[in-house]
């Protein structure tokens, strides 16, 4: 009997949704804006954003997260400046070096060579020509002049000042020296670490007191 009453309530449902559906009459919607998003067209103007449009400037004065302006104007004068006195901030370090290398080979060696003597592959192929090495004396290239040239880029070179953050364009000016040290048959610089520097003034004053002690 229960049985029966279970299998009765259950036709009785189907029935009763199935009758509620009208392809005449489509059902209701509740909430549409749930799942159906209103389309706004880029730079429209609608009054439920302020000044009436989508797309709005930054708030003036600011700058994006982790980026910092750059003040040299991108001209002859701005290059010479930077050229003359800009200088990297950053520590001479062996690691600072090999991520300069790794990011050399990513964007600079297809065009100025693994040694940076402009003897790039595309250069080889001859889609670039006229790519100076980087011991060129006519060029006499400083880490100022590098890294204004990266950061706005100059005849056929293009800007990387949005493919690389500020810190590695700097790694690439320490590597790029490297390669102009290297060209020149002089050492690269590396700045001394100051835990390196410790060990020996301890020598030295170990060796002093030793001095000390057989002269007594």
């Amino acid at each position: 009997m229960k049985n029966t009453i279970k299998i009765l309530v259950a036709v009785a449902t189907v029935i009763s949704v199935v009758s509620c559906q009208k392809d005449s009459r489509p059902n209701y919607q509740y909430m549409p804006n749930m799942y159906e998003s209103v389309g706004y067209e880029t730079y429209g103007e609608y009054k439920v954003f302020p000044g009436e449009q989508e797309a709005m400037l930054p708030a003036e004065g600011s700058v994006p997260r982790g980026w910092m302006p750059y003040e040299l104007e991108n001209s002859n004068a701005g290059y010479q400046m930077a050229k003359d006195s800009l200088k990297n901030p950053i520590r001479y370090t062996v690691e600072n070096q090999e991520k300069g290398k790794e990011l050399y080979d990513i964007y600079c060696a297809v065009c100025h060579g693994k040694k940076g003597d402009g003897k790039g592959i595309l250069v080889q192929r001859e889609k670039i020509l006229g790519v100076p090495s980087y011991d060129d004396a006519g060029r006499a290239i400083t880490e100022g002049s590098i890294y204004h040239v990266m950061y706005y880029g100059i005849n056929s070179m293009g800007s990387y000042a949005s493919q690389t953050s500020e810190n590695e364009r700097w790694q690439i000016v320490q590597y790029v020296e490297k390669l102009k040290a290297d060209l020149e048959g002089k050492t690269a610089r590396i700045d001394a670490d100051v835990a390196e520097a410790t060990p020996v003034v301890v020598e030295e004053a170990h060796e002093s007191t030793e001095e000390h002690n057989a002269a007594h």
